[in-house]
This record gives C-alpha cells, structure tokens and sequence, in this order.
C-alpha cells in the first residue's frame, strides 16, 4: 500500500466525563440560614464523527490513534451549574464505515453526510441543592459525575463510486479512466502502477453522469491477502456495477480467458455478494491484435457463454470508449442506489449489561445507586405504569440490588437516587 493512503485504521475514543456536584450553602450578610446551594455538575463532552469531502484517505489517523472529549465542569455555589464539555468532532472522509473492534460489527456508515455520535459523555453529578427536603436541610454531600463511554473501533474506508473498474495490473484500467472523465491517475508500462484507488466523474451527456473508481490490479491470491488486492477489494464493495478490463492482446504472454476466470473467482471468494454484482467485460488494446481476431473471438464465446455483456475498445487512441461510457450510463439506470451499509452492532441492553458493576454510595440518608445497568432499566420502565412498576421492581430484586442496600444498612424512608430517579426506600 502506498505511504500516502491508508484506508483502515483503529483508534480509542473517550467521551468527556460528567463535572462533580458542588457541595456549598448560601452565606451572605443579614441572612441566615441560607441554605444549600451547591450547582450541579456539566455533561461531559461527546465524540461525534462528521463528513468531510475535502478528505479522501483516512491519513489523519495514522499518527494519532486516541481521541478523548473534554470533561464537564464541576458545579459551584451560588446554585451555578458547571460548564458541559464541548462536543470532540472527528472528520471522517464519505463512506467511512465505523465498526466496534471487538466484534467487526458495522456501528454506522458516514455516507449520509449526517452527524452522528460514537461515545456519549457521561452525566453531570447533582449539586446539594438538589438533596435538600424539609427534614435533610443542611444536606453536607453532592453527587459525583459519571464517567464518559470509551469505544475501541475501526475506520474503514470503503470509497463511493457507482462504477469499479477490476482486472489484472497494466490491463489499461487507469489509461480509461483517464479518457473518460478528468483525473489524472498515474500511468506507467509497469505492474502496480496504480497502487491507491483514483475516483473521476465521467459526463456522458447532459444530466447523466457517474463516479467510476480505478482499483488496483488484482492478482491471483488477491483474496487471501497476495498483492494489492486485498487492501482495496473493499473499495468495490460499494459499487453498482463493474467494468471487467482485460487485456485482449495476450502481449504479455498472457492468456485473457485465464486472467477473465481468476479475477471473477478472486472476486468470490472474497465475497458472495460481490461476484453476483452485475458486471460488463471489455476487451482492451485491440489495435495490438492487428487482422488476427481469433484469439478475441475465443474471449467473446467465453465471456458471453458465463452471461456477460462483451465490449471491445482501444483505450489509448479513444477507440470504443464513449461507446462503452454510454452502455455503462444506460446500466446504471435499471440498477439500484450505491450500497450503504445497515448498523450490525447491537447496543449493550439491559439483559446483557451486569448488575454486579452497578457502584452504590451512602451520604447520610441517601443513597445513590449509578451504572450502565440501572441507566438501562430506569430508561425501559414507566412508572405511570403499575406492571411496568412491578416489572422494575421484580428485575431490582433479582439482580440483588435491594439485597446489597440492606445489606448496606439502608432504612425506610431513606432516599434512594437511581440515575435521575429518586424515591423513599421502603421495605
């Protein structure tokens, strides 16, 4: 792979942690007894990923592999709520897809041009203010911040492109790309000339255009991690459909039905879906065969007998391009959207997250019990509701909850504070 494009990385993200509640009471002159004041914590900062079309590789994170949102502020007296963190936006080029390292799953794919939050920072502790009552009104304890979500994930880049140009190296997949549309990839009579994806635009009559993506050659092998191919057979993935180059001149001593069948079965074994994507076969540098088209016609039987369209062409000398543009542009018309790929990753559920990491901690009278756990069932109950009640109730026992505050020394009437909810203990 070259220096210059790096199409995956892994990096840790960490969202801000929540500021602690402040711990303070109202003192001015010629007023007594104040009372608690102390403000609440801020949200911590969270990790959100952005678009960014001027990037075209994932190069910025190479060097940098760790991204960490800022805390929120602790809350003050004077019942002044701490300052949450700012959000950390992470640019990403379209079409980076995010999936959570430990499983390979697909958390989310940066196609859409939308925002979209990886990590969320953790809430704000409550400030002693909030703890006052009638009978607690000298509450001497606030609340501290939860910590922020940490991901371990993986970047992938997997380009956007309606058309993916495939074949054997120094087939002439560049020299096309170069006719048809205005990049400007580097061309050479050498292998692995092209040694990163190079995406043009290619406008085939008013209104009608594509992005058509040169991918390096791939070689026999490519699936199993030989040569270029296997880095940037994910490049195809996304496209609609596949122009097949092949050398038709056999001037490398090459033999183009050979190299037709181990393209088309590199493409398989990488993916199932891939060699069911509609493809179009053309056969390059004509001019090279002269009078002698036996060997052509031979590649044309084969290619049309597996059910494939067959086209000729002399890229260099423009020769049957704009033909083939044209028949590509008709294509993709009856062909649906650029592939964007559905959410796989399953957010941790309540079922699946452990009670046993729940934290629970006493000041005075109160009782504040904090962890993914209960954040997950507090959010799932209604508790206008009497089974859903019940419901909550029953899953609290059965973790243990109930049983570890006892066994804490919690009495009735004691307040219990789960997340946001509070209420008074009772047996």
């Amino acid at each position: 792979m070259a220096s210059s494009f790096v199409d995956k990385v892994t990096i840790t993200v960490k969202a801000g942690n929540g500021g602690n509640g402040a711990v303070s009471f109202h003192r001015e002159r010629y007023i007594a007894a104040g009372g608690p004041d102390g403000g609440d914590g801020g949200r911590g900062g969270d990790v959100v990923f952005t678009v960014d079309d001027n990037m075209s590789t994932l190069m910025d994170f190479r060097y940098k592999r760790k991204y960490v949102a800022p805390n929120g502020m602790d809350g003050s007296g004077k019942r002044c709520s701490g300052k949450s963190g700012e959000p950390l936006v992470i640019r990403v080029p379209r079409g980076t897809v995010i999936r959570d390292k430990e499983t390979n799953a697909v958390m989310h794919d940066m196609s859409d041009g939308k925002d979209w939050v990886v990590a969320k920072g953790g809430r704000g502790g409550w400030g002693n203010k909030r703890f006052a009552t009638p009978t607690r009104q000298v509450p001497r304890f606030a609340k501290p911040g939860l910590p922020g979500e940490a991901r371990e994930i993986v970047l992938e880049l997997k380009l956007l492109a309606d058309v993916g140009l495939v074949g054997f190296p120094n087939v002439g997949k560049s020299t096309l790309l170069s006719v048809v549309s205005k990049a400007h990839p580097k061309i050479a009579n050498y292998h692995f000339t092209t040694l990163y994806p190079n995406l043009g635009v290619v406008y085939v009559s008013e209104g009608v255009s594509f992005v058509m993506a040169d991918i390096p050659g791939i070689i026999e092998g490519a699936s199993d991690g030989a040569g270029l191919g296997h880095d940037f057979l994910r490049h195809i993935d996304r496209c609609r459909l596949l122009v097949h180059v092949i050398d038709c001149s056999g001037f490398e001593g090459r033999d183009p039905i050979e190299d037709f069948d181990t393209i088309n079965a590199e493409l398989s074994q990488y993916s199932d879906l891939l060699a069911e994507r509609p493809q179009i076969v053309v056969a390059n540098k004509t001019d090279l065969l002269g009078d002698d088209r036996e060997q052509l016609d031979k590649l044309r039987a084969h290619v049309e007998s597996q059910g494939y369209e067959f086209y000729e062409m002399c890229a260099v000398i423009h020769e049957g391009t704009k033909e083939l543009m044209q028949v590509v542009a008709a294509k993709l018309q009856t062909l649906p959207p650029v592939i964007t790929y559905e959410p796989e990753y399953v957010a941790q559920e309540a079922d699946s997250a452990d009670p046993a990491d729940t934290v629970i901690n006493q000041y005075d009278d109160v009782w504040t019990v904090d962890g993914r756990w209960i954040d997950l069932i507090v959010a799932a109950t209604n508790f206008e509701d009497y089974e859903s009640r019940m419901f909550f109730d029953r899953k609290m026992r059965e973790a243990g909850i109930f049983d570890r505050l006892e066994a804490m020394g919690v009495k009735d009437g004691d307040t219990v504070c789960l997340g946001e909810l509070e209420f008074e203990y009772e047996r």
